[in-house]
Protein backbone atom coordinates (compact mmCIF):
# COMPACT_ATOMS: atom_id res chain seq x y z
CA UNK A 1 0.00 0.00 0.00
CA UNK A 2 1.25 3.91 -0.86
CA UNK A 3 0.97 6.98 0.93
CA UNK A 4 0.15 9.86 -1.67
CA UNK A 5 1.25 13.33 -0.56
CA UNK A 6 -1.01 15.15 -2.49
CA UNK A 7 -0.50 19.10 -2.77
CA UNK A 8 -4.47 20.47 -2.65
CA UNK A 9 -3.61 23.61 -4.02
CA UNK A 10 -4.04 27.39 -2.45
CA UNK A 11 -7.45 26.45 -1.19
CA UNK A 12 -10.45 26.92 -4.28
CA UNK A 13 -11.25 23.34 -3.91
CA UNK A 14 -11.10 23.48 -8.09
CA UNK A 15 -7.82 24.13 -8.02
CA UNK A 16 -6.56 20.41 -7.47
CA UNK A 17 -5.16 18.52 -10.11
CA UNK A 18 -7.23 15.41 -11.81
CA UNK A 19 -4.32 12.82 -10.48
CA UNK A 20 -4.84 14.55 -6.71
CA UNK A 21 -8.75 14.51 -7.16
CA UNK A 22 -8.08 10.91 -8.55
CA UNK A 23 -6.07 9.58 -5.42
CA UNK A 24 -8.23 11.03 -3.03
CA UNK A 25 -11.10 8.94 -4.64
CA UNK A 26 -9.02 6.14 -4.34
CA UNK A 27 -8.39 5.81 -1.04
CA UNK A 28 -10.34 4.78 2.04
CA UNK A 29 -7.90 6.66 4.96
CA UNK A 30 -7.45 10.52 4.26
CA UNK A 31 -5.13 12.56 6.41
CA UNK A 32 -5.25 16.40 6.20
CA UNK A 33 -3.67 20.07 7.00
CA UNK A 34 -7.17 21.23 8.17
CA UNK A 35 -5.62 24.52 9.41
CA UNK A 36 -5.22 24.97 5.05
CA UNK A 37 -7.06 22.80 2.98
CA UNK A 38 -10.37 23.51 2.35
CA UNK A 39 -12.84 20.65 3.66
CA UNK A 40 -14.72 20.91 0.15
CA UNK A 41 -11.84 19.10 -1.42
CA UNK A 42 -12.67 16.18 0.96
CA UNK A 43 -15.67 15.95 -1.15
CA UNK A 44 -13.50 13.56 -3.46
CA UNK A 45 -13.05 10.93 -0.78
CA UNK A 46 -15.07 7.45 -0.89
CA UNK A 47 -17.64 6.99 0.99
CA UNK A 48 -16.92 5.80 4.27
CA UNK A 49 -13.26 7.13 3.94
CA UNK A 50 -11.44 7.58 7.30
CA UNK A 51 -10.64 11.13 7.45
CA UNK A 52 -8.67 12.45 9.92
CA UNK A 53 -7.53 16.33 10.47
CA UNK A 54 -3.96 16.55 11.47
CA UNK A 55 -4.53 20.22 12.61
CA UNK A 56 -4.02 19.39 16.18
CA UNK A 57 -1.80 16.02 16.08
CA UNK A 58 2.51 16.13 15.86
CA UNK A 59 4.54 13.86 14.21
CA UNK A 60 4.43 11.10 15.60
CA UNK A 61 0.83 10.39 16.08
CA UNK A 62 0.53 11.43 12.59
CA UNK A 63 3.00 8.70 11.50
CA UNK A 64 1.11 6.23 13.72
CA UNK A 65 -2.25 7.03 12.18
CA UNK A 66 -0.18 6.23 8.89
CA UNK A 67 1.13 3.19 9.71
CA UNK A 68 -2.09 1.93 11.46
CA UNK A 69 -3.40 2.34 8.20
CA UNK A 70 -0.65 0.66 6.17
CA UNK A 71 -0.65 -2.33 8.17
CA UNK A 72 -4.73 -2.89 7.46
CA UNK A 73 -4.15 -2.48 3.99
CA UNK A 74 -5.19 0.93 2.89
CA UNK A 75 -3.78 3.75 0.82
CA UNK A 76 -3.56 6.86 2.10
CA UNK A 77 -3.95 10.52 1.13
CA UNK A 78 -2.22 12.66 2.60
CA UNK A 79 -3.11 16.41 1.75
CA UNK A 80 -1.35 19.25 2.26
CA UNK A 81 -1.91 22.97 1.32
CA UNK A 82 -0.35 24.48 -2.08
CA UNK A 83 2.48 22.27 -3.35
CA UNK A 84 4.92 20.00 -1.42
CA UNK A 85 7.98 21.40 -2.62
CA UNK A 86 7.98 24.17 -0.58
CA UNK A 87 7.14 24.51 3.30
CA UNK A 88 5.02 21.61 3.55
CA UNK A 89 6.95 19.66 6.45
CA UNK A 90 6.23 16.91 3.84
CA UNK A 91 10.31 16.17 4.06
CA UNK A 92 10.67 14.69 7.67
CA UNK A 93 7.37 12.45 6.91
CA UNK A 94 8.96 10.59 4.02
CA UNK A 95 12.01 10.07 6.13
CA UNK A 96 10.15 9.06 9.13
CA UNK A 97 8.26 6.69 5.89
CA UNK A 98 11.82 5.30 4.45
CA UNK A 99 12.86 4.31 8.19
CA UNK A 100 9.44 2.41 8.50
CA UNK A 101 9.64 1.12 4.93
CA UNK A 102 6.27 2.72 3.66
CA UNK A 103 6.39 3.21 0.31
CA UNK A 104 4.60 6.79 -0.82
CA UNK A 105 4.44 9.09 -4.20
CA UNK A 106 4.03 12.96 -4.51
CA UNK A 107 1.64 14.78 -6.60
CA UNK A 108 2.12 18.25 -6.83
CA UNK A 109 -0.42 21.24 -6.80
CA UNK A 110 -0.81 24.66 -7.49
CA UNK A 111 1.62 27.04 -5.02
CA UNK A 112 0.27 29.91 -3.32
CA UNK A 113 2.18 32.68 -5.45
CA UNK A 114 1.13 31.01 -8.91
CA UNK A 115 -2.49 31.83 -6.95
CA UNK A 116 -1.47 35.26 -5.78
CA UNK A 117 0.06 35.86 -9.61
CA UNK A 118 -3.27 34.79 -11.23
CA UNK A 119 -5.07 37.16 -8.58
CA UNK A 120 -3.42 40.00 -10.05
CA UNK A 121 -3.55 38.93 -13.78
CA UNK A 122 0.20 39.31 -14.02
CA UNK A 123 3.47 37.66 -14.91
CA UNK A 124 6.22 37.66 -12.69
CA UNK A 125 8.99 37.48 -15.30
CA UNK A 126 8.84 39.90 -18.07
CA UNK A 127 11.60 40.80 -20.53
CA UNK A 128 14.09 42.83 -19.73
CA UNK A 129 12.50 43.80 -16.24
CA UNK A 130 12.76 40.67 -13.94
CA UNK A 131 13.71 36.75 -15.45
CA UNK A 132 13.70 35.41 -11.82
CA UNK A 133 11.56 34.75 -9.12
CA UNK A 134 12.87 34.34 -5.60
CA UNK A 135 10.57 32.33 -3.37
CA UNK A 136 11.91 32.96 0.37
CA UNK A 137 10.36 33.67 3.84
CA UNK A 138 11.34 35.41 7.32
CA UNK A 139 12.80 33.53 10.14
CA UNK A 140 9.99 32.29 12.61
CA UNK A 141 9.72 29.80 15.22
CA UNK A 142 8.97 26.40 13.24
CA UNK A 143 12.53 27.11 11.16
CA UNK A 144 14.40 29.45 10.78
CA UNK A 145 16.66 30.92 7.89
CA UNK A 146 19.96 29.56 7.28
CA UNK A 147 22.53 32.46 7.51
CA UNK A 148 23.22 34.01 4.24
CA UNK A 149 19.73 33.36 3.35
CA UNK A 150 18.06 37.11 3.83
CA UNK A 151 15.73 39.41 2.29
CA UNK A 152 18.41 42.19 1.62
CA UNK A 153 20.19 39.56 -0.95
CA UNK A 154 18.27 38.15 -2.61
CA UNK A 155 16.49 41.59 -3.14
CA UNK A 156 20.54 42.70 -4.79
CA UNK A 157 19.64 40.85 -7.35
CA UNK A 158 16.55 42.50 -8.64
CA UNK A 159 14.50 39.77 -8.60
CA UNK A 160 10.50 39.62 -8.15
CA UNK A 161 10.39 38.53 -4.41
CA UNK A 162 7.35 36.11 -3.49
CA UNK A 163 7.56 36.50 0.56
CA UNK A 164 5.89 34.15 2.22
CA UNK A 165 4.75 33.69 6.17
CA UNK A 166 6.27 37.36 6.90
CA UNK A 167 3.21 40.19 6.92
CA UNK A 168 3.57 39.81 10.65
CA UNK A 169 6.78 41.35 10.10
CA UNK A 170 5.67 43.74 7.57
CA UNK A 171 7.78 47.08 8.97
CA UNK A 172 11.28 44.61 8.48
CA UNK A 173 10.92 43.38 5.57
CA UNK A 174 9.81 46.89 3.98
CA UNK A 175 13.02 48.27 5.76
CA UNK A 176 15.63 45.44 4.40
CA UNK A 177 14.18 46.31 0.59
CA UNK A 178 13.57 49.79 0.61
CA UNK A 179 17.27 49.96 -0.42
CA UNK A 180 17.43 48.16 -2.72
CA UNK A 181 14.12 48.57 -4.90
CA UNK A 182 13.07 51.84 -3.46
CA UNK A 183 10.36 53.78 -2.69
CA UNK A 184 7.99 53.47 -5.89
CA UNK A 185 8.82 49.67 -6.45
CA UNK A 186 5.36 47.80 -6.95
CA UNK A 187 4.46 45.59 -3.90
CA UNK A 188 1.20 43.32 -3.77
CA UNK A 189 -0.05 41.65 -0.57
CA UNK A 190 -2.37 38.50 -1.50
CA UNK A 191 -4.23 37.37 1.69
CA UNK A 192 -5.83 33.62 0.94
CA UNK A 193 -5.46 33.78 -3.03
CA UNK A 194 -7.96 31.93 -4.36
CA UNK A 195 -10.35 31.84 -1.03
CA UNK A 196 -14.14 33.09 -1.41
CA UNK A 197 -12.56 36.08 1.22
CA UNK A 198 -9.34 36.79 -0.70
CA UNK A 199 -8.25 40.18 -0.19
CA UNK A 200 -5.52 42.07 -2.34
CA UNK A 201 -3.68 45.29 -1.39
CA UNK A 202 -1.77 47.21 -3.98
CA UNK A 203 0.56 50.22 -3.00
CA UNK A 204 4.36 51.06 -3.45
CA UNK A 205 7.10 49.86 -0.63
CA UNK A 206 6.59 53.95 0.55
CA UNK A 207 2.82 53.47 0.63
CA UNK A 208 1.88 50.43 2.09
CA UNK A 209 -0.33 49.84 4.75
CA UNK A 210 -2.79 47.37 6.09
CA UNK A 211 -5.42 47.09 8.83
CA UNK A 212 -5.01 44.77 11.71
CA UNK A 213 -6.96 42.09 10.79
CA UNK A 214 -5.46 41.91 7.38
CA UNK A 215 -1.45 42.43 9.09
CA UNK A 216 -2.84 39.06 11.38
CA UNK A 217 -2.67 36.78 9.36
CA UNK A 218 0.31 35.03 8.51
CA UNK A 219 -1.11 33.28 4.98
CA UNK A 220 -0.93 36.29 3.39
CA UNK A 221 1.76 36.89 0.41
CA UNK A 222 3.78 39.51 0.04
CA UNK A 223 4.91 40.02 -3.63
CA UNK A 224 7.66 42.81 -4.86
CA UNK A 225 9.23 43.84 -7.73
CA UNK A 226 9.11 45.99 -11.01
CA UNK A 227 7.10 43.69 -12.91
CA UNK A 228 4.09 44.19 -10.94
CA UNK A 229 3.12 47.34 -12.45
CA UNK A 230 5.43 47.31 -15.61
CA UNK A 231 3.60 48.32 -19.01
CA UNK A 232 6.86 49.85 -20.79
CA UNK A 233 8.88 46.57 -21.66
CA UNK A 234 9.45 44.69 -24.59
CA UNK A 235 8.07 42.14 -26.25
CA UNK A 236 9.37 38.21 -26.03
CA UNK A 237 11.17 37.10 -29.08
CA UNK A 238 9.30 34.22 -28.86
CA UNK A 239 6.17 34.94 -30.88
CA UNK A 240 7.74 37.56 -33.03
CA UNK A 241 6.81 37.25 -36.62
CA UNK A 242 10.76 36.88 -37.70
CA UNK A 243 11.68 34.23 -35.18
CA UNK A 244 12.73 31.44 -36.57
CA UNK A 245 11.92 28.51 -34.18
CA UNK A 246 11.22 24.29 -34.95
CA UNK A 247 7.69 25.24 -35.06
CA UNK A 248 7.73 28.15 -37.17
CA UNK A 249 10.32 28.08 -39.87
CA UNK A 250 11.13 31.06 -40.96
CA UNK A 251 13.66 32.55 -44.20
CA UNK A 252 15.61 30.56 -46.94
CA UNK A 253 17.27 28.69 -45.16
CA UNK A 254 16.05 28.00 -41.35
CA UNK A 255 17.83 26.46 -38.65
CA UNK A 256 15.04 23.51 -38.40
CA UNK A 257 13.87 23.22 -42.04
CA UNK A 258 10.35 21.73 -42.00
CA UNK A 259 10.10 17.93 -41.40
CA UNK A 260 12.76 17.75 -39.23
Amino acid sequence: MTVHFIGAGPGAPDLLTLRGRDLIAACRVCLYAGSLVPEAVLAHCPPGAKIINTASMDLDQICLEIAAAHADGHDIARLHSGDLSVWSAMGEQLRRLRTMGIPYDVTPGVPSFAAAAAALGAELTLPGIAQSVVLTRTSGRASAMPEGENLAAFAATGAVLAIHLSVHVLDKVIAELMPHYGPDCPVAIVWRASWPDQRIVRATLATLQLDADMAAQRTALILVGRTLDAEDFAESRLYAGDYDRRFRPVGTSPRFPEGE
